[in-house]
């Protein structure tokens, strides 16, 4: 087979497209022939080498993705999961690849409506989206809501939600392209960062937002300030560097709640993993979410692709097919 490798750290040019030795399958695992693959910023980050990589180069990025069981799983015993099923992942590493071993708990049924490109533009940031809006904080009709890079894959999607459970969204993004794509997802408003707390109380009647989602980290000062007497900050990411420390007197005197999420403390079982799925999946076919993908490259091209996410001009989900 073929796969996206890089055997140092660096940019875009470490990244090349060779011959690698077909992955050997486990018993609990099945071979999947991958048709497409969701580009996150974590690859980006370990292509940097600011995340820790297992075993030695050549390194294999991707976590995510969709594609046919080409062999099926020894264990798999009830053949839940035959030659020729359609399937999704979305944390199973090596991903940049033609073939990829995955193991059964993690593997997602496809439904026939739902395309492979549609599967990997939403499983890993859909589901982020998800366990955000029910399990870090339960939305309520009526909630006002701000969204932090509203204009990203995991952002867009959490518009489209909140909407839908009848919330009031404040989409903050970095350009006025970017905010008119938070409207057009049906943001109620769209600013710029330096805009956030003044335009979040304008929008409440200074009372503040009652949730604030910030995965940008270096913001959470403002979130904290946006967020009304006994809000919630959700911080479930640091795209751009560490938050600064919070005294927690400030929780305190306002009775703010700031709680953390990751989704791999939600998706505990095959089970698990799979009715959420369904339940992204059924919002789509009934139009509730649209996912936006903001460009494909051909796998082979992965370099062109990890240059485009970088230069922060991509709205929505960036894709990488076979």
């Amino acid at each position: 087979m073929h796969a996206l490798m890089f055997e140092k750290f660096g940019g875009p040019e470490v990244l090349c497209w060779n011959e690698y030795a077909n992955p050997i399958p486990t018993s609990s695992q099945a071979l999947v022939r991958v048709c497409s693959v969701g580009l996150n910023f974590a690859d980006v980050y370990r292509r940097n080498g600011n995340y820790h990589l297992s075993g030695a180069a050549p390194w294999i990025l991707g976590y995510e993705g969709a594609g046919v069981i080409e062999r099926s799983a020894a264990d798999d015993s009830g053949a839940v999961f035959p030659v020729g099923a359609r399937v999704g992942f979305a944390d199973m590493p090596h991903a940049n690849a033609e073939l990829v071993a995955v193991d059964l708990d993690k593997l997602i049924p496809l439904p026939d409506d739902i395309a492979f490109d549609t599967a990997a533009a939403t499983l890993l940031q859909g589901l982020t989206a998800q366990y955000l809006v029910t399990d870090s904080y339960h939305v309520r009709r009526g909630d006002v809501a701000v969204v932090h890079a509203a204009a990203g894959g995991v952002g867009l999607l959490l518009v489209q939600m909140l909407k839908v459970m009848g919330a009031t969204v404040l989409g903050v993004a970095s350009s006025t392209t970017k905010r008119a794509a938070v409207l057009a997802a049906g943001a109620d408003a769209a600013v710029g960062y330096d805009e956030l707390v003044a335009q979040t109380r304008q929008l409440t009647g200074l009372r503040g937002a009652d949730v604030v989602y910030d995965s940008v980290g270096r913001t959470l000062g403002d979130s904290l300030a946006a967020t009304r007497i006994g809000g919630t900050v959700v911080f479930y990411g640091m795209a751009a560097g560490d938050p600064d420390p919070v005294d927690p007197r400030l929780l305190m005197d306002r009775s703010l709640t700031l709680t953390g999420g990751d989704l791999w403390n939600v998706l505990t079982s095959a089970t698990v993993r799979r009715e959420r799925a369904a339940a992204l999946f059924a919002q789509i076919r009934a139009g509730q979410l649209q996912p936006n993908i903001a460009a494909r490259f051909p796998l082979s091209e992965g370099g062109k692709a990890h240059a485009y996410l970088e230069s922060r001009e991509a709205i929505g989900k960036v894709l990488l097919t076979l």
